[in-house]
């Protein structure tokens, strides 16, 4: 997974939990793709500083994903979940019997419901 685009997922799941600083650096460079320099001039401060504070940022938000997994554990019920709907997909174009279509429908509902 691209370094930016995981820096971003995990900003959904533990950027409040991130000083407000840090959220901001963030948002800036990774949500908004501005360059250092660019988060620098509007934030007020030098670009070293930019990059220290999304170091930090970064540093801490992996450090809630190796203690709390909430990444982990979302990207493993999206597979299983994908997994279950491609199941369903085979039973409905199966010869199954027509009493359990409604049911397949029903699963498949609640699991796009998750989304």
């Amino acid at each position: 997974m691209n370094d930016k685009l995981e820096t971003s997922l995990l900003y959904d799941f533990y950027g409040e939990l991130l000083q407000d600083s840090q959220k901001k650096v963030v948002e800036l460079y990774v949500n908004d793709d501005l360059s250092l320099s660019e988060s620098a001039d509007l934030l007020g401060i030098s670009r070293q500083g930019v990059r220290d504070s999304l170091d930090r940022a970064c540093r801490n938000l992996r450090e809630y994903e190796e203690k709390l997994g909430l990444l982990k554990a979302y990207n493993e019920r999206r597979e299983r979940d994908s997994t279950i709907l491609s199941l369903l997909s085979e039973l409905r174009h199966s010869e199954c019997c027509e009493e359990v279509l409604p049911q397949i429908e029903l699963i498949e509902e609640l699991l796009k419901g998750d989304d």
